[in-house]
């Protein structure tokens, strides 16, 4: 009886540990320009999370989210991919963009990495510089 018992509570411990693997990863951040100006009203921002393991190959979007500009820098965004695209070794970044009107106005220059494979991933802070 007692190991049938230690069996059961062992079984409902492991199962209560596991975390689905059907779950969504989540990477959130906020996107800045040091430039003193406001964004026209058709401004949109672009952040795109990418797999750029592979030199010789384009990248690989993970997820993307683009929309219309509400309010004024730091401007918020919430990016959600599938945690069994993530493969262990590889290396994943984020960058943004501004567009007015389909014209590129502002991007990321730097190269800013994440690791996906923590259990939580930090915020992160895209500074954006004006296209050239």
């Amino acid at each position: 009886m007692k190991h049938l018992l230690l069996t059961l509570m062992t079984t409902v411990l492991a199962a209560c540990a596991h975390t689905p693997d059907n779950l969504p990863g989540t990477l959130d951040g906020e996107v800045f320009y040091l430039q003193r100006m406001a964004l026209p009203p058709t401004a949109t921002l672009k952040v795109t999370l990418q797999d750029v393991s592979l030199a010789d190959a384009p990248a690989q979007t993970l997820a993307s989210e683009s929309g219309p500009i509400k309010g004024q820098v730091p401007l918020p965004f919430h990016l959600t991919y599938d945690q069994k695209q993530v493969k262990q070794g590889h290396t994943y970044t984020v960058s943004a963009r501004i567009e007015v009107d389909g014209k590129l106005l502002l991007i990321s220059t730097e190269r800013y990495t994440v690791d996906l494979t923590l259990e939580e991933t930090p915020p992160v802070k895209i500074r954006l510089n004006p296209a050239s």
